[in-house]
């Protein structure tokens, strides 16, 4: 077991099929304790009963809300004692044209995806500081990296490119506390996230352009979570982990 003994905190974590959950289950399959956020509480709750293992939680957490953040985390650190890990997974796209993007669409979407990313860090960086240990995954995309994708337009674009900026710079600044802070790519993942814009005419697009020609599954990304939250990655810090099949290689 890669995490026995340890604790982890992770964001958006609730869906069925997606990210969040795929990496609670694995890091529950690995011995840590986790805490689900999630902004359905009972979502949260069921979720983490779903768990392997004994002692996991589920609570409300609205990440975009400083004060959310911080009851999270407090909770989980009176729970757990400790926490050891935290996965920054909860987001939001948006397809909009740039010239339709309006002032609450851009705002929400900075509010949850960069914001809700800068205030769960902001909340558990001072407890891991104190214990000289810790790593953070943060969640980006490969719009942040080509400049847009498949679903997300401008404004997530921006949001998740904000996102790798502050994986780098914390990354940087907590490097001498022996926190590790990294990011992980994805690019075309089957989960929820395009609703009702999945047809398999757009898988079949989309897919055409996968060199492994196929999409990603969530359990993949969430083992690229388990490798930069475990001690495997222990000298690694600051990277963009790429999950994309190859559809982006640079």
């Amino acid at each position: 077991m890669l995490l026995k003994g340890r604790s982890a905190v992770i964001t958006g974590a609730a869906s069925e099929r997606g990210l969040g959950l795929a990496t609670a289950r694995l890091f529950a399959e690995h011995g840590a304790r986790v805490a689900i956020l999630d902004l359905d509480t009972g979502a949260a709750q069921a979720a983490a009963k779903s768990l392997r293992g004994r002692g996991h939680f589920g609570m409300k957490c609205d990440v975009a809300k400083a004060r959310d953040c911080e009851r999270a985390v407090d909770r989980a650190i009176r729970r757990f004692g400790h926490v050891d890990m935290l996965v920054n997974n909860a987001g939001i796209t948006s397809p909009k044209p740039f010239a339709e993007v309006t002032k609450q669409d851009y705002e929400r979407i900075m509010d949850i995806n960069l914001r809700g990313t800068f205030q769960m860090c902001q909340a558990v960086v001072g407890h891991m500081r104190e214990r000289k240990s810790g790593a953070i995954v943060n969640l980006s995309s490969v719009s942040a990296q080509r400049g847009g994708g498949i679903f997300g337009g401008s404004a997530y674009s921006a949001s998740k490119a904000g996102v790798l900026g502050l994986t780098k710079a914390l990354a940087r600044e907590l490097a001498p506390d022996s926190i590790r802070v990294n990011a992980i790519c994805p690019s075309f993942i089957d989960t929820d996230i395009m609703g009702d814009r999945r047809t398999p005419e757009l898988i079949e697009r989309i897919v055409a352009g996968v060199p492994l020609g196929r999409a990603g599954t969530a359990a993949e990304v969430a083992g690229c979570a388990l490798f930069l939250a475990s001690d495997l990655s222990s000298y690694v810090t600051g990277i963009e982990l790429d999950v994309n099949g190859g559809s982006h290689i640079h």
